[in-house]
Parts: structure tokens; C-alpha cells; sequence
């Protein structure tokens, strides 16, 4: 779809397939581009190229920067609740025992995630303490280092869905549900999308969590509380976009390539 929008609007296009690419540090922009849309669905793979292309003078959609920090969730939420954004209560632990007190503290149930992630895998929800100590017992035998830092969050009842809204350049031009009878709410899992509209004030939410993570074509996660309070949960800065398009039938790629050129252009 990006492919398309870009030929259509008369603009000149390159693909960069990463995978097969071997880049050597220190060379300039030999291909002269004006800027790289990052689609890379590997994070680390999204990370290494766009801070290569960086480092040789392109902008890229989104900065290294910017995917970096959405993609450690630890990270995006430290950010956004430093902005005064609304999140879910969250405590980071270092050891196991440390995760049972934070839970004690936030009140059961809550959600266990990595900090680092993405489709829902690797999410658990906590019950009781009894349910917390497996997955302690199961995190602190795992081999990758970033599974001991523990992120505990407030579980939120929310009504069968959560929200998925698209920051474009300061704008939020369509937004779905993803709803599902399961508590995991993700589109990869099986939850199914519908159009959703979205007030003011969260759209205000939509933009302000934009902004705090440096702006760009976003892909922003809320949910909605049993208080009415909306809450921003993720960020995501190689956002997937073909169940949108698919239900609410806006051309989110069109958007995506008109505002990065203005923003280029400016």
C-alpha cells in the first residue's frame, strides 16, 4: 500500500530489502535519498538500518530514536508518564522478590510483560500471587537478560476492546477497536477490527503521547477504563496498518506519504 501511494502521488521510490543488505560504516548517502520510510517488522533489524541510513545523512520515518524508545516498553511508559500522559499504574523490579512486592502494592490481578516485544507474545496476567511466583519461576530461568527486569502493570477491565489510533505528523486521522472475548486484545491474536471514533479528549491523549515520543507516523495503543478514563498502554513506531485500511477503508498510506513529504519539505 505505501508502495502504491508513493507512485501514485509521482514521487520516486527505492526498495531496501534489509535482510539481504551488508552495510559498511562510514560511507555517505551514495543513494541520495531524501528519506526512508523504516518497515522492517524485526526491531533490531528497524534499529541497526535506520541508525546506519542516520548516520549517513537520510531521515528516516521513524528516527532510530524514536523506534528505540517505543519499542522498550519500560522506556515508553517512563516517557509518557513523565509527560503527565495518563498510563495504567506500572512498577519495574530487578529480582523476584522485588516483583511480589510491586504486585502487592498495585493490587491484583496484574499483567506481566517484557520489556522488550510485540503481538502480545510473552504477556501474562497475574491473578494472585500464586499465579505470579510461575511466572517468576518461569522469567528467571530464561537465558535473555531483559526477562529480569520485571515490568508490572495494573490490570485494566476494559469492555472487550482497546483502542488502536494513528498519529500522523500531529494528526490523528482514523483509529480501530480491537475486540476480542479474550483479555489480550491484539489483532495478531485473533481480536477483530472495527471502526472506531474516538473524542477529543482522546485524541488529545493520541497527540500528546505523538509528540512525547518524538512525533512521526505512530501507531498508538488505548484503554479505556470502567471510570471512563482512557489510558495510554504502547507505542509503536513500525506500525502495521492493513486491518485498519481494511475496515475503515481510509487511505492511511496516502496520509502517511502526503504528511512525510510536507514535513520533509518544510
Amino acid at each position: 500500500m505505501l508502495i502504491e501511494a508513493i507512485r501514485s502521488k509521482g514521487h520516486g521510490l527505492k526498495l531496501l530489502f534489509v535482510p539481504e543488505r551488508i552495510d559498511y560504516l562510514g560511507e555517505r548517502n551514495s543513494e541520495q535519498f531524501d528519506f526512508a520510510f523504516q518497515r522492517s517488522v524485526s526491531h533490531y533489524r528497524a534499529l541497526a538500518s535506520s541508525a546506519i541510513l542516520e548516520s549517513r545523512g537520510v531521515r528516516v520515518v521513524n528516527s532510530y530514536q524514536t523506534i528505540r524508545d517505543s519499542g522498550d516498553k519500560l522506556v515508553t511508559t517512563a516517557i509518557l508518564a513523565s509527560r503527565g500522559i495518563k498510563v495504567p499504574k506500572t512498577a519495574v523490579a530487578y529480582s523476584r522478590d522485588g516483583a511480589i512486592m510491586a504486585a502487592r502494592e498495585i493490587g491484583y490481578p496484574v499483567v506481566v510483560k517484557p520489556i522488550l516485544g510485540s503481538w502480545g507474545r510473552m504477556i501474562a496476567r497475574a491473578k494472585n500471587e500464586d499465579d505470579l511466583l510461575d511466572i517468576m519461576d518461569f522469567r528467571e530461568a530464561m537465558s535473555s537478560p531483559h526477562f529480569k527486569i520485571h515490568y508490572i502493570q495494573q490490570y485494566i477491565d476494559k469492555p472487550g476492546r482497546d483502542i488502536r489510533a494513528f498519529y500522523v505528523w500531529g494528526e490523528v486521522p482514523t483509529a480501530i477497536y480491537r475486540i476480542s472475548q479474550r483479555w489480550k486484545t491484539n489483532t495478531a491474536l485473533g481480536a477483530k477490527a472495527a471502526p472506531a471514533s474516538l473524542s477529543e479528549e482522546q485524541v488529545d491523549l493520541v497527540i500528546r503521547a505523538g509528540e512525547a515520543m518524538g512525533s512521526g507516523v505512530l501507531g498508538i495503543d488505548l484503554l479505556e477504563t470502567k471510570e471512563g478514563d482512557t489510558l495510554v498502554v504502547e507505542v509503536n513506531a513500525v506500525v502495521e496498518f492493513r486491518n485498519t485500511v481494511q475496515v475503515t477503508g481510509y487511505d492511511l498510506a496516502g496520509k502517511m506519504v502526503e504528511e512525510t513529504v510536507r514535513v520533509m519539505r518544510s
